[in-house]
C-alpha cells in the first residue's frame, strides 16, 4: 500500500488556502482598527495563499484515493504545515520576531492549549491578536473536519481523515455522509460563537474583546486580549458567568447539541457521558468553593476587586469558573489558584487529566474514557468471582466491544507514559519538579496554565527554547490523541505493504 504523495501535498495546499484566507480576515480587522500592521498581515496572507495555490496546481493530477495511511499523514503533518505557515503574521509584523517563540504561540493556538510567551498582550496590534484568537477557532473543531466539508468538490471521500482526526470512542454520526456531519458541526460551532459574542457585548465587553473571547471559549483555547485574562472582568460577574456557560457547552459533545436543537433533548440529557461530565463539575465546584470560602485568603489571591458581591458568591463563581476552565482545558483564569491552599493546587493539577466530553473541542483524556475504565475495573471484581460469566462494559445501555475497551486502556497507559517522559525531559532542562510535572500535564492535556513558575498568572516566556519545542510536540500529540502522531514514529507504518 504505497503512499499517495500527490494527494497528500494537494491537501496541504488546501490547508494553506484556508490559513491564508483567515489571515486576510485578520487584515480586515487590522484595517478597521488602524493598528499599523495591515500591510504586513496582507503580505503574510498572500504568501500563504500563493504557497497553497502552487501546491494544489502542481499536484492537480493525482489519484483521488485516500487510504488510512494517507489520512494519518495528512492529519499529523497538516497541523505542522498550518503551524509553520501560521507563524508568518507574528514574524512579519514583528509582534513575535523569534521563530521559536512564534512557532510555540502558533502551535499553542491551533492545538487550543492557550499557553503564551507574550509578556504584554495588550501592546500587540489588534490584527495580530485577532489572528492569534483565530488559530484557536480554526483548531478547535479541527482543521481537517473543516476541510472535509469541501472535499467532495475535489472528488475525494473524507472518512479516512475523520477517523484520524477524531479517534476517540464516540462514533456517533449526525448524518450518514461525513461531509454533512462536518457542515452541521461547524454550523453549531459558528452559532455558539456568534451567540457568545453578542451576549458578552451586551454584558459590557467591547466588540473586539467579545469576539476574541468567544473564538477562544468555543475552541476551549484560553488566549485572552488582556494580560490578566478573564480576571480583568472580576468586577463584572455577568461576563464571567456567560463565559462559564459557553465553556460548559464547548466541553460537551457537539452531537448532543445537535440532538437538542432537533428537539431530542432527552437523548442529550440522559447521555451517560454528559451526566457524568455534569456531576464531575458540580462535585468539584462544591469542593473548591467550600475550601475557597473557609480557607483561601481573598486579600492574598486578589480574587475580586472590589469585593462587592459577597464572599459566598465570589467563592462559588471562581470555583466554578476554574473547575470548568481546567476540565474543559480552556485555560482562562480569574485568579491565581496556586495561592488557594496546597490542597487546591494538587486538586486542580488532577483535573488536568480529566478532559471534557468526546466529540467536544476540549483536550485531555475525556470523560467517556474515564467512565469506561471505571466500569471495566468494577467488572473485574465480578469476573474474579464468576470467571465464566460474560460481563460486557455497557455505555448508554449498549455493550462496548472488547476492542474499544482495550483501545481505551492502551490510550490511558500511553497517555500516562507520555506525561512521565514529558516531565522527565523538562526536568533535564533544570526545571524544578513542580514546574516540570505541571508543564507536561498542561501541554499534553492542552490546558494552558500549569504549576510553579508557569502557573496561571505567569506565561511560558522563560521556558528554554528546547523546552518550547518539546512542549509544542506534547501539545500536538495531545491534541491529536497520541495514536495519530505516534503511529508515524513506528517503522511498520512506513513499510509498503
Amino acid at each position: 500500500m504505497k503512499l499517495n504523495y500527490k494527494i497528500i501535498f494537494h491537501f496541504f495546499g488546501l490547508l494553506c488556502l484556508f490559513n491564508g484566507g483567515f489571515m486576510l480576515l485578520s487584515t480586515i480587522i487590522s484595517l478597521i482598527y488602524k493598528d499599523g500592521v495591515t500591510l504586513e498581515l496582507l503580505i503574510a496572507g498572500l504568501l500563504v495563499l500563493v504557497l497553497g495555490g502552487a501546491l494544489m496546481f502542481f499536484t492537480k493530477e493525482h489519484k483521488k484515493e485516500l487510504n488510512k495511511r494517507d489520512g494519518y499523514i495528512v492529519v499529523a503533518f497538516g497541523w505542522i504545515v498550518m503551524a509553520l505557515s501560521g507563524t508568518l503574521p507574528y514574524v512579519i509584523t514583528g509582534a513575535i520576531p523569534d521563530f521559536t517563540n512564534a512557532f510555540f504561540e502558533t502551535m499553542s493556538g491551533y492545538t487550543t492549549t492557550g499557553a503564551s510567551i507574550l509578556n504584554d498582550i495588550e501592546a500587540i496590534p489588534k490584527g495580530v491578536l485577532f489572528w492569534r484568537s483565530m488559530t484557536h477557532w480554526i483548531g478547535g473543531m479541527g482543521i481537517i473536519v473543516l476541510a472535509i466539508a469541501i472535499l467532495p468538490l475535489l472528488g475525494i471521500g473524507g472518512m479516512q481523515l475523520f477517523a484520524a482526526e477524531a479517534p476517540g470512542p464516540n462514533a456517533d454520526k449526525l448524518h450518514p455522509r461525513i461531509t454533512d456531519t462536518a457542515k452541521r458541526l461547524w454550523l453549531i460551532y459558528f452559532g455558539y460563537t456568534a451567540a457568545e459574542t453578542i451576549l458578552l457585548q451586551v454584558a459590557g465587553m467591547s466588540f473586539f474583546d467579545a469576539i476574541n473571547h468567544s473564538l477562544c471559549t468555543l475552541s476551549t483555547g484560553g488566549f485572552s486580549t488582556k494580560n490578566a485574562s478573564v480576571a480583568y472582568w472580576n468586577g463584572q460577574p455577568v461576563i464571567q458567568y456567560i463565559i462559564i456557560v459557553f465553556m460548559f457547552l464547548a466541553g460537551t459533545n457537539f452531537v448532543l447539541s445537535y440532538f437538542a436543537f432537533k428537539g431530542k433533548i432527552q437523548k442529550a440529557i440522559f447521555d451517560e457521558e454528559f451526566k457524568l461530565y455534569f456531576k464531575f463539575i458540580a462535585l468539584f465546584t462544591l469542593i473548591a468553593a467550600f475550601i475557597i470560602y473557609f480557607r483561601a485568603d481573598f486579600s492574598i489571591s486578589s480574587i475580586d476587586h472590589p469585593m462587592v458581591f459577597g464572599k459566598a458568591e465570589a467563592s462559588f463563581r471562581h470555583a466554578l469558573f476554574q473547575v470548568i476552565a481546567i476540565i474543559t482545558t480552556t485555560g482562562f483564569v480569574t485568579a491565581d489558584y496556586t495561592l488557594w491552599t496546597p490542597f487546591l493546587v494538587v486538586f486542580f493539577f488532577g483535573l488536568m487529566f480529566l478532559g471534557g466530553s468526546a466529540g467536544s473541542t476540549s483536550g485531555g483524556v475525556k470523560v467517556v474514557r474515564h467512565m469506561i475504565m471505571i466500569k471495566n475495573s468494577f467488572l473485574e471484581f465480578k469476573r474474579a468471582l464468576h470467571p465464566n460469566a460474560i460481563l460486557p462494559v455497557r455505555y448508554n445501555k449498549k455493550a462496548v466491544s472488547g476492542d474499544i475497551v482495550f483501545n481505551i486502556l492502551g490510550f490511558f497507559i500511553l497517555y500516562m507514559l507520555a506525561f512521565i517522559v514529558g516531565a522527565l525531559v523538562f526536568s533535564m532542562m533544570q526545571i524544578d519538579f513542580e514546574s516540570a510535572v505541571g508543564l507536561s500535564a498542561s501541554s499534553l492535556g492542552n490546558v494552558g496554565p500549569a504549576l510553579g513558575n508557569f502557573g496561571p498568572v505567569n506565561n511560558y516566556a522563560e521556558l528554554p527554547a528546547l523546552g518550547k519545542w518539546w512542549a509544542s510536540f506534547l501539545m500536538l500529540i495531545g491534541r491529536l490523541e497520541l495514536f495519530t502522531v505516534l503511529i508515524l514514529l513506528t517503522p511498520f507504518f512506513w513499510r509498503n505493504r
